[in-house]
Order: C-alpha cells, then sequence, then structure tokens
C-alpha cells in the first residue's frame, strides 16, 4: 500500500512524522536515549511507509538531539520469548526499513553525532547520506555477538566494496566524517549549524527534476547490478518509450 492519510500516521514508538508538499520528515525523537531504537519504532516505521500520501517524492530521516541513533535500544533482547519464529519476526523489522528504497521516492538520511549499529542500517537504508563533521558511523553488531540484520549489509558492500565493508563490521571500529565521505558512506560532511539547511537544498534540487523521469531513472539505476549490459540496454529503451510516448500525449 501507498498512499494515505498522514492523520492516521500517530507521532508514536519514538517518532515523529510530518509531511510539507512534497517532503516527509521522519524524526527519531528520543534523544534522551540517545534515540535507541525500539521494536515499536521500526513498527512505526513499517505503518508510515505503508501509508505514506502519494504526493510525497522526497523522504527525509533525521534525528532529534545530539546524535542520530545510538542503534538498538538493550532492552529490547529481554522481550524476545523461546517461543517466538525470530525469522519471521526479523523479517517485520526490516519492512520498516525497506520501504526506503522504494522508487517514487528519494530518501535523505540527516546524520548527526552517533549512527551506531540500528542507526548505521537506518542510514544506509536511504539512497542519499548528508552527514555532520562529527558524525560516527560504527556497525556494532558483530562486536555483540550478532551480525547486522537490518537491511544494511547489501548497501555497505555496494558503496564501499567488499573489503572496506569487511573491514568495518569485522572490527567494529569508528568511521568519522571524513573518511565517510572518502569512501562514498555520505554524499556531504557539514557542520551541525547547516545540516537542516543543506537537507533543505538537496530536497529542493530533488524535487526540481520531472517526477516521472525521477521514478524511471531510479528504478533503472537500482536494476543496474543485476543486469548485463544487453539487459540494461534493453531496460534503459523500455523506459525512455515510455517517456517519450507520456510526453507526447501531454501527460
Amino acid at each position: 500500500m501507498h498512499g494515505g492519510n498522514p492523520e492516521n500516521i500517530a507521532n508514536t514508538g519514538g517518532l515523529r512524522f510530518e509531511v510539507d508538499g512534497e517532503i516527509a520528515t521522519i524524526t527519531l525523537d528520543r534523544p534522551e536515549k540517545r534515540n535507541a531504537q525500539t521494536f515499536a519504532l521500526w513498527s512505526e516505521l513499517t505503518r508510515i511507509g505503508e501509508n505514506l500520501p502519494e504526493q510525497v517524492r522526497v523522504v527525509v530521516v533525521r534525528g532529534e538531539g545530539p546524535s542520530f541513533s545510538a542503534g538498538i535500544d538493550l532492552a529490547m533482547f529481554g522481550t524476545l520469548t523461546a517461543g517466538t519464529n525470530l525469522d519471521d519476526q526479523i523479517a517485520e523489522f526490516q519492512r520498516g526499513f525497506l520501504w526506503l528504497r522504494r522508487p517514487e521516492i528519494v530518501s535523505v538520511a540527516a546524520v548527526q553525532g552517533h549512527a551506531i549499529g540500528a542507526g548505521f542500517q537506518l542510514a544506509l537504508s536511504c539512497d542519499l547520506r548528508i552527514v555532520t563533521d562529527d558524525v560516527k558511523f560504527c556497525m556494532k553488531e558483530p562486536a555483540l555477538g550478532l551480525v547486522p540484520d537490518l537491511t544494511g549489509t547489501k548497501p555497505l558492500v555496494e558503496l564501499v566494496g567488499l573489503a572496506k565493508a569487511i573491514d568495518i563490521c569485522l572490527t567494529a571500529r569508528v568511521v568519522q566524517a571524513e573518511e565517510a565521505l572518502r569512501i562514498g558512506l555520505a554524499e556531504r560532511v557539514v557542520s551541525r549549524e547547516d545540516l537542516a539547511q543543506a537537507v533543505k537544498e538537496k530536497a529542493a534540487e530533488l524535487l526540481a527534476v520531472n517526477r516521472d523521469a525521477a521514478i524511471a531513472t531510479k528504478r533503472l539505476l537500482q536494476g543496474a547490478r543485476g543486469r548485463s549490459l544487453e539487459e540494461q540496454s534493453a531496460a534503459e529503451r523500455a523506459e525512455q518509450v515510455l517517456r517519450i510516448r507520456a510526453m507526447s500525449s501531454g501527460s
């Protein structure tokens, strides 16, 4: 489901959700816990994706306070029971992250301070990342005896390559702003004071492009890695035929 009433999306689960025209903003709102994430928060992320108003083209994900997100609230592990179907449970959690890749939107993570574990993976779920000069990315899960399971491993490898992804994950080291920009984790580094304006400018740039062309192009780019050159060329032709026909008909 895509398209709903924003009034039906409550500001609960440690999230705030706001829509301003074609821009939606999701704010992690537990600053006293450095925006540590909970199962309820992931459920709300899923619900936002299911009810996202159709006019929204850009989704901004940000954190309230000094940190983007310090990762999962470790108290959550105590709520899992022996009878829990963990595979189904994790699949449900992942739904809150997966929709941020949909072709009809561009998602932008505005990341300041700590982005640890689940926070790092939430940023990786977005198409673009604008970060502050004090950002600290860390994939903490292996150090805790776990694996990253919130859809972050594939985009990490695609962005930085296998060797660098192994280095980042298996050492659980911190990646700071300069390195994040250099290896492709961040599109831009700004001061904390300039983060909101930088995100606003990026959203305006994205909205300046024809909506249908943007959707078709993102769809092409997302499929490129899984196609041969010949298959990608055919996909380009198919999308372009649709665009030319739409422009010729005035739609």
